[in-house]
């Protein structure tokens, strides 16, 4: 009891509200509801990606995702943290001019983050990875629906080179040397590499043979090699390995289609002679059959033609420069691709990351309205607020860089 009284009585002071600001109590329960808004999007993310079947998910490559690009803009939002907590530090020990500067270097960070984004999204708009109605250029397999959009697509832009051709021809003029390479280009496309693949698939009694035809045409656009330099230099030896075993399956069907057609040829001719000198209530008979050999032939040199020209094109896909796809090298043309999953991939990456960019832009607009004021003391509980929402942008980065860029 002495001692008790010796230290005299407690006295409790009660706080009538939370022990902390009424701007940092919003700012804390707006947070918590940003908190589960993401953690919602994030975890949907990682259903569908691990619980996507092994090799249904396009890889980042796939999809121009660069992991060293990623791995730059994640250093510039830890580095603007850093800065604005220099700022916060700087505002406390009332040092105005240098907590500007570092918050002017923090809206300087975000702002590259933010162009940095501006140019993997025009990369990804550039190869056609993105979500679209009714149908996107990205297709989930290479079926008998891709092709038929493959067709369309030349077929569309075929037609609209072809009524410029004419509209300029009645003016006097004709088509730029681009817009007639263009042109020609459709052209070669659609006879030797998008009619060729459908009449094989049609004619085909092998089952894999006439998928592996459609397969094979997709990884012509769009080919899908590995990220690692030997698997795709592997996979790419491959490739040309089956455009030069083709190659030497066509150059004995030509020689073929030419001993077919030679040999057609020496009958029609022996055929007319044979009209000539038949009596006449035998000519029509004979002209007739005559009539039958000149549609053979002509269907043999048709046959003949389209040989030829799948050569000369199996020959243009083994160009150096064309082995990364005819979709990067005739860009302009905007051919669809076969990525599996690819739309899918497409909705939650600029869903994931297009929300996220509207938190940076937000917090841009921020700093702004804060670098309107004297950073001194007094303004040390605005720059803490505003920096505990920025940690929260960088956060959200800090998750979703390694599952959009590493897996």
């Amino acid at each position: 009891m002495s001692h008790a009284h010796a230290h005299g009585h407690l006295t409790l002071q009660y706080q009538p509200a939370l022990p902390i600001g009424r701007g940092k109590l919003c700012l804390w329960l707006f947070l918590s509801t940003e908190i589960m808004f993401f953690a919602g999007l994030i975890g949907t993310y990682i259903v569908l990606r691990f619980g996507a079947p092994p090799g249904t998910w396009p890889a980042p490559h796939d999809v121009h995702l660069q992991e060293y690009i990623g791995a730059f803009n994640t250093f510039v939002l830890i580095c603007s943290s850093v800065t604005i907590v220099l700022a916060l530090e700087a505002s406390k020990q009332d040092r105005p001019g240098l907590a500007k500067f570092w918050m002017g270097l923090t809206f300087a960070l975000g702002s590259l983050f933010l162009g940095v984004k501006a140019y993997e999204y025009n990369e990804k708009f550039k190869h056609g990875i993105y979500p679209a109605r009714p149908h996107s250029r990205i297709y989930e397999k290479a079926d008998l629906y891709y092709v038929q959009a493959v067709r369309q697509t030349l077929a569309a832009r075929q037609n609209q080179l072809n009524a410029l051709k004419g509209q300029l021809s009645e003016e006097g003029k004709s088509l730029s040397e681009e817009q007639a390479q263009e042109l020609e280009a459709c052209d070669k496309l659609l006879n030797h590499l998008v009619k060729w693949t459908e009449l094989e698939a049609a004619r085909g009694d092998d089952l894999l043979a006439r998928r592996l035809a459609i397969e094979q045409m997709a990884w012509a656009i769009y080919p899908r090699y590995s990220a690692r330099p030997a698997e795709a230099e592997e996979e790419e030896h491959q490739y040309v390995a089956s455009l030069q075993a083709e190659a030497g399956q066509l150059a004995e069907r030509r020689r073929q289609a030419e001993a077919a057609l030679a040999a057609a040829r020496r009958q029609r001719e022996a055929k007319a002679k044979e009209v000539e000198a038949a009596p006449d209530d035998q000519k029509a008979a004979l002209a007739a059959e005559l009539g039958r050999l000149d549609e053979q032939i002509a269907a043999l040199d048709e046959e003949h033609k389209r040989i030829v020209g799948r050569e000369e094109m199996v020959q243009f896909l083994q160009k150096p420069e064309v082995l990364h796809g005819l979709a990067h090298y005739y860009e302009h043309l905007r051919l669809p691709i076969v990525i599996p999953s690819g739309n899918m991939w497409a909705s939650t990456y600029f869903l994931l990351t297009g929300f996220h960019a509207m938190h940076v832009a937000v917090g841009l607009i921020a700093f702004v309205f804060v670098l309107m004021y004297r950073l001194d003391r007094r303004c040390a509980h605005i720059l803490e607020n505003t920096g505990l929402y920025w940690h929260f942008v960088d956060l959200v980065w800090i998750f979703l860089f390694p599952l959009l860029y590493l897996f």
